[in-house]
């Protein structure tokens, strides 16, 4: 099949950007989308250009690093599937693909479609952890859970910190994000003590980076490779408001 790319190629965050037009013959619909990129870099590098940048690591869904927007939607068209797991086979011969990254003034741009997302890292140092002694693991018996809070606990865990909900978001809203990481804690037993103050400081902290507000149009959680649920926002705004109340 043949594609026509429009990919966004910007030197760095200070330089101005702009979609560069590429056409590239004999791509294979078994391709995945990343592969397809591999393939236009290897004719650029021969051309004497420069390849276009993006961020990739595992290639399986698990790692949250190639993240894209593809005409205009986080990931692509495919629900629930990140971009390294999307192939080509959902496009048709012919098709013109608009690629920009993941656009968020907490998101700034190191060089064409690779973009600094260590924002979201400083939340989780903020609180995202559990505070205990380190030694032999405690009997599992011992801390009993229910079917039902482990589920949700590892619903909320399967956040892969992509930054898909943030680029979907029209405040670039990292709450999605946010909420995930403090319902996956506040669930479990081992998480729960500290919860009013590990709520407290992530949302600080989700200030602090520059992220904008939870407006509630639930468009992060459709373009949500994993599925995270809105209402993990729900339990965050809970927990914060819960906390502030406890200190007065």
């Amino acid at each position: 099949m043949k594609i026509t790319l429009k990919i966004w190629r910007q030197r760095d965050c200070q330089s101005k950007g702009e979609f560069k037009e590429y056409h590239l013959d004999k791509v294979s619909k078994d391709m995945s989308f990343l592969e397809m990129l591999d393939t236009l870099n290897i004719k650029l590098i021969k051309q004497g250009d420069l390849p276009v940048e993006f961020d990739h690591d595992c290639r399986e869904g698990i790692c949250g690093q190639c993240g894209v927007m593809i005409n205009g939607i986080a990931h692509g068209p495919l629900k629930n599937t990140t971009t390294c797991q999307l192939h080509m086979r959902s496009f048709n011969d012919g098709d013109t693909i608009y690629v920009e990254p993941f656009k968020a003034s907490a998101f700034p741009i190191v060089r064409d479609l690779k973009v600094n997302r260590s924002a979201l890292d400083h939340i989780i140092t903020s609180g995202g952890y559990v505070s205990v002694d380190t030694g032999q693991a405690p009997e599992a018996n011992s801390i009993p859970v229910t079917f039902e809070q482990a589920e949700a606990a590892f619903d909320a865990a399967a956040c892969i910190g992509c930054g898909a909900c943030v680029a979907s978001c029209k405040n670039s809203s990292a709450a999605l994000f946010t909420s995930a990481k403090i319902s996956h804690l506040a669930q479990l037993p081992q998480g729960d003590k500290e919860t009013s103050t590990r709520v407290v400081s992530m949302v600080n902290q989700m200030e602090e980076e520059g992220f904008g507000h939870c407006t509630n149009t639930e468009a992060c959680e459709v373009e949500c490779p994993e599925g995270i649920s809105v209402l993990n926002i729900a339990r965050m705004n809970y927990e914060y408001n819960r906390s502030r109340l406890m200190k007065k």
